[in-house]
């Protein structure tokens, strides 16, 4: 299906950009993986694209003391290969779509999409990422908590524009993964489960996790961390607290033709264990 008729601009700054989707109402084009598809569905029509592509400012990864930051027009597969940031990073955008996907979507077209069953807003959950963005009112930082809102709903305002993300650099001590139920025909998470711990001695310091996929957005398994949190990380703890996320789903588990959501109420344990037991080992 073709999508409807839409005007192009191809912006030469990040000050164009924002300019240009100001005046025409238009939407920013990066990779175009999540929001072409839309348009051609009919799901969008936005009038205006805005082509951000080129903008190599917004492109690349760099780090900054513990700081790791990841501009908007990453491509999936640079995250995967970098040896920068967190073992959950990397190995879920080794795991989204395909090659061709992974060479041509955004860090930042991502998660602006806030597709329910995108890995990237699962893992900077767990992460605690931060997420600049710039509009006509200046420039703005707020964490993934907060960014993410609801069933392809964030904080971004009109005109914003994701510019970069940043995350923690993994100390000695700590450790993260991400585990993902894929769905076999578009390779989506039907439950994806991120995980960072911080262990000494055995002994879980401090813990992060999410989930996504079954829910209608990231959510923050705030009941497995409190369980593991003090904890021996042993094989019965780490089950223990991966059943934890019982608690933390709520009635708001999706369900489709792929999985219903009893499974994937099931399914949420297994993967969370599974994320779990890869973050300690990493830790370790």
């Amino acid at each position: 299906m073709y999508p409807p008729k839409f005007d192009y601009y191809r912006a030469s700054s990040t000050t164009e950009a924002i300019a240009l989707a100001k005046e025409h109402d238009g939407k920013f084009l990066a990779g175009g993986h999540s929001l072409l598809p839309v348009m051609k569905l009919r799901l969008a029509d936005p009038g205006t694209l805005v082509d951000i592509g080129r903008l190599s400012n917004m492109k690349g990864i760099s780090t900054n003391g513990d700081t790791i930051n990841i501009g908007a027009l990453t491509t999936h597969t640079m995250v995967t290969v970098s040896d920068d940031v967190p073992s959950a990073l990397s190995e879920a955008a080794g795991m989204i779509g395909d090659p061709q996907v992974r060479n041509r979507g955004t860090v930042g077209g991502n998660i602006a999409h806030a597709d329910p069953a995108s890995d990237l807003p699962t893992v900077l959950l767990a992460l605690k990422a931060s997420i600049h963005l710039e509009g006509s009112n200046g420039s703005r930082t707020i964490s993934a908590d907060d960014f993410f809102i609801d069933l392809f709903a964030t904080a971004l305002q009109e005109d914003e524009i994701i510019t970069s993300v940043s995350v923690s650099s993994e100390g000695k001590k700590s450790g993260s993964a991400y585990a993902k139920l894929f769905n076999p025909a578009s390779r989506y998470a039907m439950v994806g489960a991120a995980a960072q711990l911080s262990v000494e001695n055995g002994v879980c310091l401090a813990a992060s996790v999410a989930v996504g996929g079954l829910t209608p957005k990231a959510t923050r398994a705030s009941s497995v961390e409190a369980a593991l949190i003090g904890k021996k990380l042993d094989d019965e703890m780490l089950a223990t607290a991966a059943a934890a996320i019982a608690n933390d789903l709520g009635n708001d588990v999706m369900g489709d033709m792929h999985a219903s959501a009893d499974y994937r109420r099931q399914m949420a344990p297994i993967f969370v264990r599974r994320a779990l037991e890869k973050a300690a080992s990493r830790a370790r």
